[in-house]
């Protein structure tokens, strides 16, 4: 079995691929202890911010055929129009041609236009920070993906300072379940009356000045809250300054299913344009004056996963950095260390005793001319005669005359 131990090992230690340096042929220059703490610097730095690069995550956003045709489209609407309510009738149509009914019932409530100092601080600070986000969304939405709120302006504070006047605005705030497909969602004057193929809105008994369609959006989105999603909308304020004026958006519904470590769940984002024209029949201008947001939904989802590094490769890229840096660490040491030994001439030294020491040896393995003349004899005296162990016998007696 010792035997066969043996055998093993040494079987083994044949297979070594990393012969071991005798100590005695190690050289260890201050050259190269400077590139070895310089070396080991840069890869501690290197491995720490590759591992702080694992820790953060990516985001891959992929583009799919929405096919959930039986999920319905909620909409979340809070606004303000500079009209007391029973002017005002808010209603939804779509390509179905179902009734407001259907949908839900949003809430009606008498208000007044004017904001008191905190509510129009903070909806000027919810203008401010939508327009930036929208502005700089494509530079900050992984952080946006990331932070996991889903309110970030909060709530508007309640009113403290009353006017005293009477209410002269009207409060429109609720959800809707509707269909997904394209529809419009419109406010204007009148309270509406069904119809067998829609529904109207009766506005006879309002003058011309009762109209105003000045408004604010304080909310207005899609779906369920989710970190990520911006509502361009949120924060506009329109001030109308002619009666008889539309108001339309155009909105461009996106269904999105969200998957990252801070939220999962399908919700909606969208996109909007704007226009605003008179109503003069005068003019050529016709319509109906009001507020309209005209949507129609994408037939495209939108896929958006969280997912860290795969742990492979972060490993395959730790191996590259510490062999890479050794690697060349070395060729950098021996590099540096060949230009200070010119610069200080100890290479040259270097090779002049090398040199020295070459010829030195040379000249005392083999025998010359002037041995014989160092025991004073010619050639002629030495003849046939001499023999090899008569001139090592010399050799040997002249170098103990030397060393005497």
């Amino acid at each position: 079995m010792l035997r066969r131990r043996r055998t093993t090992l040494q079987t083994v230690k044949s297979l070594d691929a990393f012969p071991k340096t005798s100590e005695e042929c190690v050289e260890s220059t201050p050259t190269g202890g400077t590139m070895s703490l310089l070396s080991l610097t840069v890869m501690v730095w290197l491995v720490v911010m590759e591992i702080m690069y694992y820790m953060e995550t990516s985001f891959k956003f992929t583009f799919k055929p929405d096919t959930d045709f039986s999920e319905k489209l909620k909409i979340n609407v809070d606004l303000t129009v500079a009209m007391p309510c029973k002017y005002v009738g808010a209603d939804v149509l779509d390509m179905t041609g179902e009734q407001v009914m259907t949908f839900g019932e949003l809430e009606m409530e008498d208000t007044w236009w004017e904001l008191d100092p905190d509510q129009r601080a903070h909806f000027d600070g919810v203008q401010r920070v939508n327009s930036y986000l929208r502005d700089q969304f494509h530079s900050i939405h992984e952080f946006l993906w990331r932070s996991g709120y889903t309110n970030i302006f909060g709530d508007m504070p309640p009113r403290r300072r009353f006017p005293q006047k009477e209410k002269d605005a009207c409060r429109i705030y609720g959800h809707l379940g509707i269909n997904k497909v394209a529809g419009n969602f419109h406010i204007t004057a009148g309270k509406s009356i069904p119809l067998p193929r829609g529904h109207a809105h009766l506005a006879v008994f309002m003058d011309e000045q009762d109209y105003n369609f000045t408004h604010r959006i304080d909310k207005l989105s899609f779906g369920d809250a989710s970190p990520g999603v911006l509502h361009p909308l949120e924060g506009d304020e329109q001030i109308a300054e002619k009666n008889f004026l539309t108001y339309q958006y155009f909105i461009m519904v996106v269904p999105t299913k969200v998957d990252t470590y801070s939220h999962r769940g399908s919700t909606f984002q969208y996109s909007v344009a704007e226009q605003h024209r008179e109503i003069s029949h005068e003019k050529n201008s016709h319509g109906t004056p009001g507020i309209f947001f005209k949507y129609d939904v994408s037939a495209l989802k939108v896929e958006v996963v969280e997912r860290h590094e795969p742990f492979l490769e972060f490993l395959t890229r730790l191996c590259g950095i510490v062999g890479g840096i050794f690697t060349c660490s070395g060729l950098v040491s021996r590099f540096v260390g060949f230009l200070v030994n010119c610069f200080t001439c100890r290479y040259f030294m270097a090779q002049k005793t090398a040199s020295t020491e070459e010829e030195t040896s040379k000249q005392s393995v083999v025998p010359s001319a002037s041995l014989l003349q160092a025991v004073n004899l010619s050639p002629s005296d030495v003849g046939p005669q001499l023999t090899s162990k008569t001139i090592i016998g010399h050799y040997y007696t002249i170098r103990c005359v030397s060393f005497n």
